[in-house]
């Protein structure tokens, strides 16, 4: 990246051993015949390097007993090559998100700082301690955060939105359309002859206002905006668990419910169930983000994708612009999600 040439191990004795040194990234290269600028690239999993090299190079590296020194590596450079990502530690999609972004990150010389949102730990926290670590750029999955705190805070490191509509300030954001996706699924349920359909709430984030605002606009495109019905809830199974005891309990049952999400899905399917509820024969019940929960056998959830990898690859693309690439402009990418149908929709009986 950027032509600087990164030393990756050190020379120091290291104690313990009998007072061996470390091997060193010129020892790997002596081994191999190579430039150390040519078996950094390998190591650093940089372009350029043949296939035939690189193994010649890992190989080499493994026999030797060889592990960069990161932290000598960053001294030397000034650049700890460190993507900051925060992450809640509940969510399963996000989970899935932290994944790909490894993937990313490494096939461009980067490499990943995880710092964890919990019920108390809170957003604040995690990303100062991003910053702590020297980590270059942030990528903040589904941040809560007023958008002028975000503005404030890419001021001191490019800071890169994952999943939540940024207005007010000037910062790169990578989301799906979260009401097309809602208002696919309302689309789908009307189109399997459904009318009385309810949708479990998010809360108050961006995130859930525009999730709802696609169910309520879907419904009256269809001309169901008297049979409109907004349940209170939140991102948990909880919430999911609670409006399906709500709905039980009001003698009411419509024939299919949206979820916020797919934890929230899962949750008002273990109320349903539990009941006696047959889904999909008397309810049908959809989810958004086809995380991984979602996909098992169990579950089998009909759901929203937002294309977790393609959001990956856009996000740790947005934070190399930044940093090498001299990009200061702020870019919104708007990836399109798509359904996915399983077996927890049917048309209504």
């Amino acid at each position: 990246m950027g032509g600087r040439v990164e030393e990756l191990g050190s020379g120091a004795p290291v104690g313990g051993n009998g007072g061996a040194a470390r091997p060193r990234l010129e020892d790997v290269a002596a081994r191999v015949g190579l430039s150390t600028a040519s078996v950094s690239l390998v190591l650093r999993n940089i372009p350029g390097p043949s296939e035939r090299t690189r193994q010649r190079v890992l190989k080499a590296a493994a026999e030797l007993g060889y592990r960069p020194d990161r932290t000598a590596s960053a001294l030397a450079s000034r650049r700890s090559r460190l993507l900051g990502v925060m992450i809640d530690v509940h969510s399963a999609f996000q989970a899935e998100l932290v994944e790909h972004l490894h993937t990313a990150a490494e096939g461009v010389g980067y490499d990943l700082v995880l710092s964890t949102q919990t019920r108390t730990r809170d957003e604040s926290t995690a990303v100062e301690t991003l910053l702590a670590f020297r980590c270059e750029a942030l990528i903040l999955l589904g941040p809560v955060a007023p958008a002028s705190v975000l503005a404030d805070l890419d001021r001191r490191a490019p800071v890169i939105s994952v999943g939540r509509r940024i207005t007010g300030a000037d910062l790169d954001v990578v989301r799906s359309a979260d009401d097309d996706g809602v208002g696919q699924v309302v689309d789908h349920l009307v189109g399997l002859g459904h009318r009385a359909i309810a949708y479990v709430d998010g809360g108050k984030g961006v995130i859930a206002t525009d999730r709802r605002r696609g169910y309520r606009a879907a419904m009256r495109r269809h001309g169901l905006g008297e049979r409109i019905r907004v349940l209170h809830g939140d991102l948990t199974e909880e919430a999911g668990e609670k409006a399906g005891r709500h709905l039980l309990d009001g003698g009411d049952l419509p024939t299919a419910v949206v979820a916020f999400n797919d934890r929230s899905a899962i949750g008002l399917l273990t109320a349903l169930r539990g009941a006696g509820v047959d889904v999909p024969g008397a309810v049908s019940v959809a989810g958004y983000d086809d995380d991984t929960l979602s996909r098992l056998s169990c579950f089998n959830l009909t759901t929203v994708s937002q294309n977790a990898e393609e959001q990956a690859r856009q996000a740790v693309t947005a934070a190399v612009e930044r940093l090498d690439q001299g990009r200061t402009a702020p870019r919104e990418i708007v990836l399109a999600p798509s359904l996915v149908v399983r077996a927890t929709t049917s048309r209504p009986r």
